[in-house]
């Protein structure tokens, strides 16, 4: 069965709170993957605009006296309300929230990974939640382009340069560690590893 979403609309975030405009004019807001309209953004008025504008000023002369530790403690505490809204990391700081990959929402998007880091066990993820490929930087327009209009029927061509056995073994010791919940001392055992050489296994790049 099909879901639809409500539609989305843009407010001005004010001192603290979501303010709305009544009476002014709006613009449609777009899904690029099929052009149909998602929601809507209000055309602020010039007092509307001052006033976000200001508000920010005030925000962040504010923000700037705050001591080292109250940013620090801001940040984990966003953290871990990504963390309750049930967000799928990736690796390299890339989140997805697995029902914008949904396709009965998105019946017409593709989704393409693109990542500094890839890895057999982040790939498999990547596919699971619904991205149709995946790819290891560098990658250019022309990789993503081709990825994206692909017939899913056509398997991609074999590598050029294959793994070699060093890339093989970081590729195992990733997967058991994903296995592990990224727990290092448990991968360390499960593997029958010192806990510092994993962990600077798990600091470097992967090798070519």
């Amino acid at each position: 069965m099909t879901t639809t979403s409500e539609p989305i609309r843009i407010r001005n975030y004010i001192d603290g709170k979501w303010a709305d405009e009544p009476g002014v004019k709006t613009i449609p807001l777009f899904n690029p993957s099929n052009g149909k309209v998602i929601g809507e953004v209000p055309l602020s008025t010039a007092e509307a605009s001052k006033a976000a504008i200001a508000s920010c000023h005030r925000a962040y002369d504010e923000w700037r006296r705050q001591p080292i530790g109250r940013r620090v403690k801001f940040l984990f505490d966003l953290r871990r309300a990504m963390e309750r809204l049930r967000m799928a990391e990736l690796r390299d700081g890339v989140w997805l929230r697995p029902d914008n990959l949904d396709p009965d929402r998105w019946p017409d998007a593709r989704a393409v990974v693109l990542t500094g880091y890839g890895n057999i066990a982040t790939a498999v993820t990547a596919v699971k939640l619904g991205a149709i490929d995946y790819l290891a930087k560098p990658a250019d327009a022309d990789d993503v382009h081709i990825a994206l209009t692909r017939d899913p029927e056509i398997k991609a061509e074999p590598p050029e340069n294959p793994m070699s056995a060093d890339r093989v073994r970081w590729e195992h010791i990733q997967r058991i560690y994903e296995l592990c919940g990224r727990n290092v001392s448990e991968t360390a055992r499960q593997l029958n590893m010192h806990r510092r050489t994993l962990q600077r296994i798990l600091a470097k790049r992967a090798p070519r």
